[in-house]
């Protein structure tokens, strides 16, 4: 079957006697924008060395829509460049580049969100979605409780998760939204190489490049700020907060990954059922990795309030808020239900934390996480890009 655009070219052929080159689809204003600050940027490179951006820049001629899809996701926002540009506002240049790239970058989530329809939803709405959906998860899942309890006729064990919702129900819910969102974020993810590919040669990404990449997303290497001295803030003090906050939330969360994991491997592996006790590594990933989860979110929630409007897209407040908003809630939730055993509070609590838990999982592959997983994509391509010949690069598409 033809595409749209062969079956227009076909007509345009059969009209004139002969072809005549499609346009391609006109760009975005927030690709355009960068476009035209990175002609500047090329003509400076002052801050060639301060990110993985200018190097990638500096192969390039031109820029196409797939190669600042690609530069959107390497930087890491930082503002170094932002505070060493001599074009920056109130120049008539106008260049800011950390809000520039911030605005592709959420123009990113929804390009290649699957499906699409809910990464527009989400970066609309992102805070009263989480919202929403923890509060109405929970009331569910409260609801069903209360179902479940009554027509058992039974006395609730109020030190077992289990005797409120039965492991197998657990199951039946999280494993098809696990499985949704591991789904949801190949797609988008393979369809952002497919794209960003084309723009850094289409060469496999060597083992090292792969090895590189990760190491320097783990290490958050570019969130130390031009000189490694940190990020600049709301003014032009150096600080390295918003690397620390990032490594807290990122480690908490997969903390308490880890502990999901291990008490599943228990329950399956060696029929060890919760609730566990406070000394059994469950309890103790679980715990480490909310306290750190407690503190990342608030550190997070305070500089992305305290930042200057020119640091980044202030349209993606929204956005940034509810998602540290479900792991804050998370965090909280699941450090009260590990000290809830045996009190009353236990059924009430157990709904909010697995509702706010639902509803994290639900939102991941169209808000931040999502661009946590588009950046590594960026890095191991940029690893595997400055391997190649200087004039390979150069897409223009």
């Amino acid at each position: 079957m033809q595409s749209l655009e062969e079956l227009t070219q076909e007509a345009i052929t059969l009209a004139n006697g002969h072809s005549v080159p499609l346009q391609p689809a006109p760009l975005s204003d927030s690709v355009l924008e960068v476009s035209r600050q990175m002609m500047i940027c090329n003509g400076c490179r002052y801050c060639e060395g301060f990110c993985a951006v200018f190097p990638a820049m500096t192969r390039r001629l031109e820029f196409g829509a797939s190669d600042i899809h690609y530069l959107a996701n390497l930087c890491h926002n930082c503002g170094a460049c932002l505070h060493a540009c001599q074009y920056a506002p109130p120049h008539e240049f106008m260049i800011n580049v950390p809000k520039a790239m911030a605005e592709v970058r959420k123009d990113t989530y929804t390009a290649y969100a699957w499906p699409r329809s809910l990464g527009v939803l989400y970066k609309n709405n992102g805070l009263w979605i989480a919202m929403a959906l923890a509060f109405g998860l929970t009331l569910f899942l409260q609801m069903t409780a209360n179902f479940l309890s009554g027509a058992n006729s039974v006395a609730l064990d109020l030190s077992n998760f289990y005797s409120i919702y039965p492991h197998n129900m657990l199951v039946s819910i999280f494993l098809p939204i696990f499985a949704f969102v591991l789904f949801s974020l190949f797609m988008g993810v393979s369809s952002f190489l497919k794209d960003i590919k084309q723009a850094t040669s289409v060469q496999d990404a060597p083992p090292i490049a792969i090895a590189i990449a990760a190491h320097d997303a783990f290490k958050l290497k570019y969130l130390g700020g031009g000189h490694g001295d940190g990020c600049n803030n709301e003014d032009d003090a150096f600080s390295k907060l918003r690397k620390y906050f990032h490594h807290l939330t990122f480690y908490g969360f997969m903390l308490c990954f880890a502990a999901t994991s291990v008490a599943t491997l228990y329950h399956y592996l060696f029929g060890w059922e919760a609730p566990y006790v406070y000394t059994s590594l469950p309890k103790i990933l679980g715990i480490l990795g909310g306290v750190s989860l407690i503190f990342g979110c608030a550190g997070l929630f305070t500089l992305n309030l305290r930042r200057h409007h020119l640091h980044g897209d202030p349209t993606q407040k929204q956005m940034d808020i509810g998602f540290i908003f479900l792991l804050f809630m998370t965090s909280v939730s699941g450090l009260l239900l590990a000290v809830s055993h045996g009190g009353t509070s236990m059924p009430l609590l157990l709904s909010l934390h697995l509702g706010v838990v639902m509803a994290l999982f639900i939102t991941l592959p169209y808000g931040k996480f999502a661009h946590g997983v588009f950046r590594l994509a960026a890095l191991i391509r940029f690893e595997t890009e400055k391997r190649l010949p200087s004039n390979i690069g150069l897409s223009g598409e």
